[in-house]
């Protein structure tokens, strides 16, 4: 599937049916359009299982409830629909977006209690998020932006609002020719990168930063158990910038960048050593399980 999002052929589930893909439409007074009211997942299904499918599902909901929504279907009810969307679009190894938000109603400012909420999921087709940086590793700018304190934003929950800082380094990355920008956090601490959480190799030790004030991504979390599993130290604490000099080794984990190396942040060079490479097999190998 190529082209632009909005037109492309095969089917969308949208509250509770399938409709064809360019019909999946909202009005232009779409509450979450104006106010950032709106909560996604970004989930990969690989030969027809979608990797921790329920516990996607699970914080859609909960991330729904931190911006102070709720969902009106179950987790079993969504899990049924990426289902049934996957079949419709003929699709076993597919990128999966749920996605819900509060819609036009009767209100139309800040407040929008009154308004109904929707849920869709569509999927498509969708290669490595970095392109050749899963060999090469990846190059990384150093954001302006910062993650904000959990006292300023809901920092658990996956919500469109939080993206916008995201996007924009991003976007400043790229014109630089990176890849990707990681994005320190409001204490000015390393956080992550614009979508996908940060690891660290030093003297055959992980070290990854607290994710207190970022998404606990559901990759991240997987990736710490399989390190543990092999018996490998892993330190969630604060990584101070000065600590980027030191670190031999790095990688990014997310839905969609699996386990990604980066080559470089920044004036900091990291090579794609053995422990990046086997822990990317190794996740590999999980997700195809």
């Amino acid at each position: 599937m190529a082209g632009a999002y909005d037109d492309r052929d095969g089917k969308i589930w949208m509250d509770g049916k399938l409709v064809e893909w360019r019909d999946a439409n909202v009005h232009i007074l779409t509450h979450a359009m104006h106010y950032a009211s709106s909560v996604f997942e970004g989930e990969r299904c690989y030969s027809g299982t979608i990797f921790k499918s329920r516990e996607h599902s699970e914080r859609l909901i909960n991330s729904a409830k931190l911006i102070d929504f709720e969902i009106p279907y179950t987790v079993d009810e969504i899990e049924a629909a990426k289902m049934a969307t996957l079949e419709a679009n003929g699709l076993k190894d597919a990128y999966v977006r749920p996605v819900a938000w509060r819609g036009s109603g009767t209100d139309m400012g800040v407040a929008a209690a009154a308004n109904p909420v929707h849920l869709a999921v569509a999927v498509w087709e969708w290669g490595n998020y970095y392109g050749d940086a899963k060999t090469k590793g990846a190059k990384l700018d150093i954001a302006k932006w910062k993650r904000p304190s959990p006292e300023t934003a809901p920092s658990q929950a996956k919500a469109a609002g939080l993206y916008m800082i995201a996007t924009m380094s991003k976007h400043a990355a790229e014109a630089k020719g990176c890849s990707d920008a990681m994005m320190f956090d409001y204490k000015g601490d390393v956080a992550e990168a614009t979508g996908a959480n940060i690891f660290f190799v030093k003297d055959g030790e992980v070290h990854t930063p607290d994710a207190s004030a970022f998404l606990n991504g559901i990759t991240r979390q997987t990736v710490i158990g399989m390190l543990r599993e092999k018996g490998i130290t892993v330190h969630e604490r604060i990584i101070k910038p000065a600590e980027l000099e030191g670190f031999e080794q790095c990688w990014l984990t997310g839905t969609a960048a699996e386990v990604t190396p980066v080559g470089s942040i920044g004036d900091y060079n990291f090579e794609v050593g053995a422990l990046t490479q086997d822990i990317a097999a190794d996740y590999e190998k999980l997700v195809r399980s």
